[in-house]
């Protein structure tokens, strides 16, 4: 068994129920998105002020990527093409937020916490623990578990 489809697998196994499964299916994409745009909020050091192409936020999905890479080359590229809509949907709401005097950080913050709330609510509904409480490694393998779905769905391989 590749080491992709034994992750998937093991991933899915606290994620059988139908109400888990929809609450991971929008929390997962929240906080994959307000995650990177928090860390794309904060600049590196030797690079002020925060740059477009490396920050914090490209920089972890550079590094993420790179795993995705290692278990699976075409998961990898479709998750590039999410990580690419997330920066440009946290530059919109960045843009959005700056132009009604709104705090971005205080924005993505919030939809962070709801969202990790709402992973808990679904694992006691589901009565399993997070995968990630195993091996931190399911908190890559989430989004990639969601992707996998997308990809059976349209008939790509994986």
């Amino acid at each position: 068994m590749r080491k992709i489809e034994y992750l998937l697998i093991t991933y899915g196994e606290s994620h059988q129920n139908s109400m888990n499964k929809l609450i991971h299916w929008l929390c997962i994409p929240a906080i994959l998105f307000s995650l990177v745009g928090l860390l794309m909020q904060f600049p590196i050091p030797l690079l002020k002020p925060v740059s477009l192409w490396i920050n914090w936020g490209t920089i972890v999905m550079i590094l993420a990527s790179i795993y995705y890479f290692l278990v699976s080359p075409q998961l990898a590229i479709g998750f590039i093409l999410v990580f690419s809509a997330m920066i440009w949907g946290n530059l919109r709401v960045d843009n959005l937020c700056k132009s009604n005097n709104m705090d971005t950080r205080l924005i993505l913050l919030i939809i962070f916490v709801i969202s990790w709330i709402g992973q808990f609510i679904g694992h006691y509904i589901e009565g399993k623990k997070p995968s990630f409480f195993q091996d931190l490694q399911y908190l890559l393998v989430g989004p990639v578990w969601l992707l996998s779905f997308v990809y059976k769905k349209i008939g790509l391989k994986y």
